[in-house]
């Protein structure tokens, strides 16, 4: 592959900037045609400061995990990197800062080590690897990050939004409650006595999760289902559906305890993996056999899709005009949406996005947590 990128100037400065001088590598990438993002850059900065400035091998492996998104990128990626840093290690700079002591395993069957220190550097990479996890773009994932990204699953904690409950519960202050407070005159025998206040309950309300599976979401497909199987484990009146080139009622299969029994089960259930995407008629779908019935009524409902639809744009906004008149709030997750220069284009987000209250990204385990921020706001 031919590099646009010029490569440096010979001889680097006495103190060179060593983030300049990443940054600047990164951006050599994207104008030599790799797919290198804001936020893939912010993710290698941390990468390289986790691995140590000084250790060339070390920064060579946290640019090629973070600023490459497939196999056919490895070439350029190599010849710019032999270009840009040469065969020296690379400068440490005025950050002198980053470079970190070496790390010690901690000791694989829980008892004690030589120290506290090397205990407490073996947990700051785990938690600066964590970050860095958390940032990544779930599609780009290597098989290894996929299966640390889904035990972090398990620490995410959503809560179901709350609305008013009909039945009134007992409160420090606000309306006075008469019944109470006449009963509390009884016992004391006509003696005033303490004057009871009521106030309105809550109950959580429903989540509805309509998931996009068509093969321009497959990347996200897996993330997306774990994140389901969450809500369903930990949050009560949630709804999962699939949509593709049908809708498919998959709740009954993420009840499974164990995450990865619960994506088998879905994968049994759901027919159209990978396919086309009719989201018009697949929301359309649910409106007329759930939404109506009750399902939709006050729920809080979350669309993931990247908005690329198969039918005319037309359908897809009637459905959401309706969904939004029945629900409580819309929030529509897409994954390009925290991607920079993304800007809502298609021919269906442009439908969709009237009658959308939070418009999110959903790419990441850092834009999942906020994702369910917005839901229990909601």
């Amino acid at each position: 592959m031919t590099l646009t990128a010029a490569p440096p100037p010979a001889g680097p400065p006495t103190e060179p900037d060593v983030d300049e001088l990443l940054l600047g590598f990164a951006r050599a990438l994207r104008a030599a045609g790799l797919h290198v993002t804001a936020d893939r850059e912010r993710t290698f900065l941390v990468a390289a400061a986790t691995v140590g400035m000084g250790e060339r091998a070390g920064v060579y492996w946290a640019g090629r995990a973070t600023l490459t998104s497939t196999p056919a990128d490895f070439p350029a990626y190599d010849e710019l990197f032999e270009r840009w840093f040469g065969g020296e290690s690379i400068p440490q700079g005025r950050r002198v800062d980053v470079q970190r002591p070496p790390v010690r395993q901690a000791p694989l069957d829980g008892g004690e080590g030589d120290g506290g220190e090397g205990d407490l550097d073996t947990l700051q990479a785990q938690a600066s690897a964590q970050e860095v996890l958390r940032h990544r773009d779930v599609a780009t994932l290597s098989a290894a990050d996929r299966a640390a990204a889904a035990r972090v699953f398990a620490s995410l904690d959503p809560r179901s939004p709350l609305r008013r409950a009909r039945r009134h519960v007992r409160a420090r202050s606000g309306a006075i409650d008469g019944p109470a407070t006449l009963r509390e005159q009884l016992r004391r025998m006509g003696e005033p006595g303490r004057i009871h206040h009521r106030r309105r309950g809550t109950r959580p309300r429903r989540i509805v999760l309509l998931i996009d599976v068509s093969g321009s979401m497959s990347a996200y497909a897996d993330s997306l289902l774990r994140l389901a199987h969450v809500f369903v484990r930990t949050v009560p009146h949630v709804e999962v559906f699939t949509m593709g080139t049908r809708l498919t009622h998959v709740t009954r299969a993420l009840t499974e305890r164990d995450p990865d029994r619960a994506l088998a089960a879905a994968g049994r259930v759901v027919p159209d993996w990978s396919g086309g995407t009719r989201l018009g008629e697949a929301i359309g779908a649910f409106l007329d056999r759930w939404g109506r019935r009750g399902m939709a009524r006050g729920s809080v409902v979350v669309v993931f899709s990247d908005g690329w639809e198969r039918e005319g744009p037309e359908v897809l906004g009637e459905q959401m005009r309706r969904l939004a008149a029945l629900s409580h709030r819309v929030v529509w997750a897409n994954p390009h949406r925290g991607k920079a220069g993304y800007q809502p284009v298609q021919q269906g987000i442009v439908a969709a996005l009237p009658h959308i209250d939070d418009f999110v990204a959903g790419h990441s385990l850092a834009a999942f947590e906020e994702l369910i921020e917005v839901v229990a706001r909601a």
